[in-house]
């Protein structure tokens, strides 16, 4: 047995079925220690898609996702799928090949110190050096990868060593970890804040989607009736239909969901991570917050809680339930404000204007998603849109990222949804510019025959960047583009195109799509005169409700 060998079989021991990657010379040994392995290796088209599949399966299972680059160029496109995973908390390992290091008979051909540039961008970054520290190393990665808070960790194998005779040495097996609950005194304080709240209002944040906690969260939800909101991260946290939605946090301020907060008097933040753009700003005249989480928080300019309870979550919540079921008589105080609120959101919604409007997509995306189909956006304008009118049934069925918040992102990681539910809808939201920073993973959807609708709004520009260049007064410059023929283009890899030429035909086209299977593109032509008309002038126009300072 060899290093890469062992290094696979601790891989397979972690229960990784699949590695995601484009492989180079220095990972020869370990490619031909996956080809006689369980694991599938999913070829991609780019290091960066690769990154992107193995964090979204972190985010989706809480089970470590893994990539395989080679070393420099190879490696140094895992960059930006490592920040997305750090600041988006999915848990990820990165294998990366290097030069040998035992003797450089290439001197420093195409050698990059990858360990360096990795450590800020991820929780642990190792070369290994040994073939006997390879079982220890993997379980380490694993664990360091899914504890709280989640994120990447990177392993880096040389050649040398990978190809170097390794001894028998069995994996470390895994175990569980069980996280303490938050302290009773720091229970009956959290207790005693939301029973003395006149208005108390929930929010779900980042944390809050984690797979193991969507129970829990709509039972504590449940048993208090306190109504909630979300952050754009949050969004599906509890389940639907329980009439105590408000809305979500698209923005940071003057929308219509902050009627809510503004009125209340007590937020209780449940998951918030401060990565996300934030959901309302903290100051000396707004309500007291409560950051319920697995870890301390984060203390910030614009979030700086009263007090804390920190633990596991989902246990904390049932113990916090206990104390308050039945007794908090101003639980719903908020609720009148839901309809007016949740109604401003429809307005649009039935548009039938071509090309078509924001908020009629949204509305007919949703018309053709069963409740636990899953929709996966890359990052453009219409993330808003969709953050604020899209309304979630089931946890981690809209996957937005609003931490890094880049652009490519999309596309993989649709084609991970698709693989781990192919029996469910998935459809890939894309900008013409975020599509195209990764178009050509189209292919890989197609090799890996997954069933998966991507959806092209084509504008022809970078348009949250030019919807900012005109709310800030500057002049339109600089951010357009020209397209490919995109149906042409679906064609060119063997797939199925179409063109949404009328509002009214947008449902019927996706559904066909979905009928069909595979991997179908559709592209659609989209308005966004709505930005400046919604999102600013008519923002700009809604006065906020004011309130008196909390003493």
């Amino acid at each position: 047995m060899n290093s890469a060998e062992l290094l696979v079989a601790a891989l397979e021991s972690e229960g990784v079925d699949r590695i995601f990657g484009v492989p180079g010379e220095e990972n020869l040994d370990i490619v031909e220690a996956l080809r006689r392995s369980s694991i599938e290796l999913v070829l991609t088209r780019h290091e960066q898609a690769a990154a992107f599949m193995a964090a979204t399966q972190g985010r989706l299972t809480g089970e470590a996702g893994v990539c395989l680059s080679t070393l420099g160029p190879g490696a140094l496109n895992l960059t930006t799928g490592a920040a997305y995973a750090l600041l988006g908390a999915m848990p990820m390992v990165m294998i990366t090949g290097q030069k040998g290091v035992l003797s450089k008979k290439q001197a420093r051909f195409q050698v990059v110190d990858i360990v360096s540039t990795m450590t800020p961008l991820t929780k642990l970054a190792h070369q290994i050096v040994s073939p006997a520290t390879i079982p220890a190393v993997v379980r380490d990665a694993f664990r360091v990868a899914q504890q709280e808070r989640p994120g990447p960790v990177h392993i880096e194998l040389p050649e040398d060593i990978a190809a170097a005779k390794a001894p028998e040495i069995a994996p470390v097996p895994r175990h569980p970890i069980a996280l303490p609950v938050a302290e009773r005194a720091a229970l009956d304080a959290a207790a005693e804040m939301i029973r003395a709240a006149d208005g108390p209002l929930i929010m779900l944040g980042a944390a809050a989607s984690r797979p193991r906690l969507a129970d829990a969260l709509s039972d504590f939800v449940r048993r208090l009736q306190i109504p909630f909101f979300n952050t754009q991260m949050g969004k599906g946290a509890v389940a639907g239909g329980s009439g105590l939605y408000l809305g979500t946090a698209a923005l940071s301020e003057r929308d219509y969901v902050h009627d809510a907060i503004d009125r209340a008097d007590l937020i209780i933040s449940i998951g918030h991570d401060t990565v996300e753009k934030p959901p309302f700003l903290m100051g000396p005249s707004g309500p007291r917050v409560l950051h319920v989480a697995y870890l301390p928080a984060t203390v910030e300019e614009v979030y700086a809680p009263h007090a804390e309870l920190v633990g596991d979550v989902g246990p904390s919540l049932a113990l916090l339930a206990d104390r308050l079921e039945g007794r908090l008589p101003s639980a719903g105080a908020l609720l009148p404000l839901r309809a007016q609120i949740l109604g401003h959101l429809a307005e649009g919604a039935t548009d039938s204007r071509y090309p078509l409007t924001p908020q009629r997509i949204v509305h007919d995306v949703r018309a053709v998603i069963p409740e636990d189909g899953i929709v996966c956006l890359d990052n453009g304008m219409y993330k808003i849109w969709f953050a604020r009118n899209y309304r979630t049934h089931v946890a981690n069925t809209l996957l937005l990222d609003n931490a890094l918040a880049t652009m490519g992102a999309g596309l993989p990681s649709a084609v991970m949804a698709a693989l781990l539910y192919p029996t469910r809808r998935v459809l890939a939201v894309c900008g013409d510019g975020g599509f195209m920073m990764n178009s050509q993973e189209l292919e890989t959807a197609a090799r890996l025959r997954v069933n998966l609708v991507v959806m092209i709004l084509r504008d022809n520009a970078y348009g949250m960047i030019r919807w900012k260049q005109a709310a800030d007064g500057f002049a339109d410059f600089g951010l357009t583009f020209g397209n490919p023929d995109f149906v042409a283009y679906a064609k060119s890899f063997g797939l199925v195109g179409n063109r949404v030429e009328s509002a009214d035909d947008l449902v019927p086209t996706l559904a066909d799509a979905f009928a069909r299977g595979g991997v179908q593109l559709v592209e659609v032509a989209i308005d966004y005169s709505e930005n400046m008309r919604v999102l600013v002038d008519e923002l700009r126009g809604h006065t906020p409700i004011s309130r008196e300072p909390t003493p």
